[in-house]
């Protein structure tokens, strides 16, 4: 297939291959799942190799959190649009492969050993660095409107109702799209 099919951008084999390893180790870091790692998926892509604009960045991170389907579509997207079908391709085989593996793995031995100290400790040991990495992620994406009280309103607002209600996230998704529509933030 040629270059042009492929939607390669300037990027050799190297490249491609750079990229789904830096995501493959992204993989393993995932802890709470992939959007744990926009940060570093950030300094990646846009500070360091300037394949995907701020724009770009956060484009892709909000169309797939709108979209029907799994999380994981922002990986898609930012290989997308980092170097076409080949980049799509490294960055989910990246993000993909590491973490399944590890997980079918991990999952077998803790299904067997579920009552072993190592396991829970294991286990318990997780929710802060899900915690931590998570809130990195907010604090990336809460970029745009840090400097607005009406931002930092609207993401004290959306806190508060996920934590104290079983309101739904696509209607607080909504409010935020309705709020950045109408210019309030």
């Amino acid at each position: 297939m040629s270059a042009s099919l492929w939607g390669l951008q300037g990027h050799g084999a190297a490249d491609l291959l750079a990229l789904c390893g830096h995501f493959m180790v992204l993989s393993l870091l995932a802890v709470g799942g992939a959007i744990t790692t926009a940060p570093d998926m950030h300094r990646y892509l846009v500070d360091e190799q300037h394949w995907l604009s701020d724009a770009d960045f956060n484009t892709s991170i909000a169309i797939a959190q709108a979209a029907p389907g799994p999380n994981i579509l922002f990986v898609a997207l930012m290989g997308w649009h980092a170097a076409g079908l080949a980049g799509l391709l490294a960055t989910m085989s990246g993000i993909l492969l590491p973490s399944s593996i590890l997980a079918l793995v991990a999952s077998r031995y803790a299904q067997r050993n579920a009552t072993a100290l190592p396991v829970r400790a294991f286990t318990a040991g997780l929710m802060p660095v899900t915690l931590g990495l998570l809130l990195s992620t907010g604090w990336l994406l809460t970029a745009p409107v840090r400097g607005q009280w009406p931002g930092w309103a609207l993401v004290g607002a959306t806190v508060l109702v996920s934590w104290r209600t079983k309101v739904s996230p696509m209607w607080l998704i909504a409010l935020g799209a309705l709020a950045g529509g109408l210019g309030l933030v």
